[in-house]
C-alpha cells in the first residue's frame, strides 16, 4: 500500500479512508468521478489562496462548483486575494496540483470548509500524489479537520 503525506496523517488520527489508485493520468474532474464511482460534486477540490505575502488559505469546494470571489473576499474581510501560484502551491503544500489535501502540509494552513462539500456522505480528494484519491465519509473529513477548518458558504 501506498503510503502519502495524507494517509499518514489520517492515519495518525485513527481517521478511516480508503486509497484509491487510478490505472492511468486523470485529465478532468469528470473522469475522476467516473473511476473513483463518484459523482463529480464528490470529489473535493482543495484550493490554495494568496491572501499577502506569506499568508494563504485553503478552500474546499466540491466539484465543479465554482467559489464566489466576491463572497469570499467579504468572508475573510479582504478587498484582494489571488490563486496560489503553482511554485508556492508546492511550496506552501508540498503537492503538485491535482495531489492537493489539507492533510500533510509542512505547516498549518488556515482551512475553509465549502457548505457543498457537506451535502454528500462520501467524498474524495487529494492524497498527496497524483494519480491517488483517498475516499472518504464527510464526517470523518470534518472529524480529521477538527477545530482547524470553519464551514462558509461560498
Amino acid at each position: 500500500m501506498i503510503e502519502t503525506p495524507v494517509t499518514l496523517e489520517l492515519d495518525q488520527k485513527q481517521i478511516p479512508y480508503t486509497l484509491f489508485t487510478h490505472n492511468g493520468p486523470v485529465r478532468s474532474l469528470e473522469q475522476a468521478a467516473k473511476e473513483r464511482n463518484q459523482q463529480p460534486e464528490q470529489v473535493v477540490r482543495s484550493l490554495l489562496f494568496r491572501l499577502a505575502q506569506d499568508d494563504f488559505l485553503m478552500v474546499l469546494v466540491a466539484g465543479p462548483q465554482q467559489i464566489d470571489w466576491k463572497q469570499l473576499r467579504r468572508t475573510l474581510g479582504l478587498s484582494r486575494l489571488t490563486m496560489a501560484k503553482p511554485d508556492d502551491l508546492r511550496r506552501i503544500t508540498g503537492y503538485e496540483i491535482g495531489a492537493v489535501a489539507p492533510f500533510g502540509l509542512p505547516k498549518p494552513v488556515r482551512i475553509l470548509v465549502d457548505q457543498s462539500v457537506l451535502n454528500q456522505t462520501e467524498i474524495s480528494l487529494g492524497s498527496g500524489v497524483r494519480g491517488t484519491a483517498v475516499l472518504m465519509r464527510t464526517a470523518d473529513l470534518l472529524k480529521a479537520l477538527g477545530d482547524g477548518a470553519e464551514v462558509v458558504s461560498l
